[in-house]
């Protein structure tokens, strides 16, 4: 099979393809043929910057080919989407049973990629922030595949005011058709009314811009792998707080709180009130292709690679 790795940090150019056996699924796995496999600015960032490789992990949908020892709920044949902590960027991944769910009839499996990991976050962080009704919220990276989601996270959460942060003017009518209320943009010296909440997948320097958007008693949270300062006396004057977010820790400490998000999640896109935004499915063999999409910040909505030529 087919599988996409690398062995020096560096960018997209590092990235290559490869011919690999077919991996055997241990205990409480299951072996997917994919069919989708999702792209994160986590793992561009850890590809450039990471001290030692990787495997490429991440969200993939798919069949089930196999199934490992032990395995209950699933079966051959099954269309399942999950998380993939091993070689995700492959024609066929390994994923253990907690992090599986099977596909709903009718959700095509570049939907469910979408969905998954970016939904999971985006509640995830999106609750973290103790939201209330009626509270206003600000989401940096609005236009990336977690930041179109918690978007519409904020809307059917009943935020009275949803700001969204760009890099750039052109995203401005995208990001308002997901529903934000205003669009700064990152270079603006003042991002507008200060909020309740601000939601930040950028880190870095815009860290302290976040911090000097918040109203009294406001909440950062803070879930961007791009690292960053904060100012303690910008906390201080106005009585806020930082709250970090990490999928991980809730995927593999409280699966049960996992499935119930996940749940959640699927029963959103029925009813059409989450609705992903795919910006692009690029072939498995250009994934450098996704990353330099991913770096240059292009996308709006979720990239995608796909198995296949």
């Amino acid at each position: 099979m087919r599988r996409v790795r690398y062995e020096v940090s560096g960018g997209p150019e590092v990235l290559f393809v490869e011919e690999v056996p077919v991996p055997h699924p241990g205990p409480g796995e299951l072996l997917v043929r994919t069919e989708a496999i999702g792209v994160s600015l986590a793992l561009v960032r850890k590809v450039r910057e990471g001290a030692e490789p990787v495997p490429l992990g991440g969200e993939v949908a798919g069949t089930v080919a196999a199934v490992g020892e032990g395995v209950t709920g699933f079966a051959v044949g099954d269309r399942v989407t999950g998380l993939c902590f091993d070689h995700a960027y492959a024609e066929l991944a390994l994923v253990h049973q907690a992090m599986a769910s099977i596909i709903p009839d009718g959700v095509t499996s570049v939907d469910a990629v979408s969905l998954v990991r970016s939904g999971l976050v985006a509640r995830g962080a999106y609750e973290a922030g103790r939201p209330h009704p009626g509270e206003s919220v600000l989401v940096t990276a609005a236009a990336s595949a977690v930041g179109t989601l918690v978007l519409q996270y904020a809307k059917v959460g009943g935020a009275s005011r949803v700001v969204a942060a760009v890099s750039s003017a052109d995203k401005g009518e995208f990001v308002h058709s997901l529903g934000a209320d205003e669009v700064v943009l990152y270079e603006d010296e003042s991002w507008g009314d200060p909020v309740d909440i601000v939601i930040d997948g950028v880190g870095g320097e815009l860290l302290s811009l976040a911090v000097r958007a918040l109203a009294p008693a406001g909440r950062l949270v803070a879930f961007s792998s791009g690292g960053g300062t904060i100012d303690a006396y910008e906390l201080l004057v106005r009585g806020a707080s930082v709250i970090g977010f990490q999928m991980a820790a809730i995927a593999r400490g409280k699966p049960e709180v996992y499935a119930r998000w996940l749940n959640g999640i699927w029963e959103l896109h029925r009813n059409r009130t989450l609705r992903p935004r795919v910006f692009a499915e690029i072939p498995l063999t250009e994934a450098a292709r996704a990353h330099e999409v991913i770096e240059s910040r292009r996308n709006l909505g979720k990239v995608v690679l796909v198995p296949g030529d």
